[in-house]
């Protein structure tokens, strides 16, 4: 499975502190079936921890997310400063998540070289 994270996650992964490690194993967890939240049309919200602390309290990442194929964390936030994301955004996720799914290999090359994409690399045995 490849894994990904657009521009603003990343920028909101790296102020938080969440390593890529860290992402490919919430995209791992999903990857064998243990979702922690399964919103429908390829969006998934994962739980990650914080720090030295449990995942309860800790972060929430919206992913689009497609079994055995890709994964793309587009959005984050962390539990203390919301509690969920709202209906139109579920909307929009999962439009983005048919858009993203349909994209070519190629194209997903180029995102990646205009900086809009990164993949997340990690350990395949997590």
């Amino acid at each position: 499975m490849r894994v990904f994270k657009n521009k603003w996650f990343g920028r909101f992964a790296r102020k938080e502190g969440l390593s890529d490690a860290i992402l490919f194993t919430a995209a791992a967890r999903a990857g064998r079936g243990d979702i922690d939240a399964d919103l429908g049309g390829g969006v998934i919200k994962q739980r990650i921890a914080r720090r030295g602390q449990g995942k309860s309290g800790g972060y929430r990442a919206v992913i689009l997310f497609r079994r055995g194929d890709k994964a793309f964390f587009v959005y984050g936030f962390a539990k203390n400063d919301r509690d969920n994301i709202d209906g139109e955004e579920l909307i929009h996720f999962r439009k983005l998540a048919r858009e993203m799914f349909g994209l070519t290999d190629a194209l997903i090359a180029r995102l990646e070289c205009e900086g809009t994409l990164k993949e997340v690399i990690g350990d395949e045995d997590v």
